[in-house]
């Protein structure tokens, strides 16, 4: 198996994993507030969908994201995620006040991860080693294996933990079994 082809398994095994995880999750589960400083489970959701749509689409391909392009107005959402880099208390606040359908929000998922793996699917085991401009989003320059490799599937494995831990605190199963 070449390296193209086994991050494009970990995505969709991480996809996978997490809308399994999210498949039964009540609108009072999605938009219930967890003592401290934690971020509702919508909201965690959201931002992971968003947050690949603008590594994938807008930093790595320099195009707009599916948010804000065919899919703008039907995220599913209230309001969209902030875009980063954003001030602690703007995102926090954020996260407490949007509203999700999660019927419409997991449609606009399935875009964002075909688009992801139609880039992934695109790529070289070349590529890997290339160091893309993440300026724009406030990160620091790393090859684009380990963006792919930390930012995007690495990033869907932790929101699926955090999603199998908010639900776990409302007494719901975590991880779908």
């Amino acid at each position: 198996m070449d390296s193209i082809s086994l991050l494009r398994e970990q995505l969709r095994a991480a996809h996978e994993y997490l809308d399994d995880t999210m498949a039964d999750v009540s609108p009072e589960q999605l938009h219930w507030v967890p003592p401290g400083r934690a971020t509702p489970l919508g909201a965690n959701y959201l931002h992971l969908i968003q947050s690949e749509d603008m590594i994938i689409n807008g930093a790595l391909q320099r195009k707009a994201t599916l948010a804000e392009g065919e899919w703008a107005g039907r995220l599913g959402a209230s309001e969209p995620m902030p875009t980063p880099p954003w001030e602690e208390a703007d995102y926090m606040d954020w996260s407490r006040r949007v509203r999700l359908d999660m019927p419409a929000l997991r449609e606009y998922a399935k875009a964002v991860y075909a688009a992801s793996d139609a880039y992934l699917a695109a790529l070289s085991p070349d590529d890997l080693g290339t160091t893309p401009d993440l300026s724009s989003m406030g990160m620091s320059p790393v090859t684009l294996s380990w963006v792919l490799s930390r930012y995007v599937v690495g990033h869907a494995d932790n929101i699926c933990g955090e999603a199998s831990c908010l639900k776990g605190l409302q007494g719901a199963r975590g991880y779908a079994e």
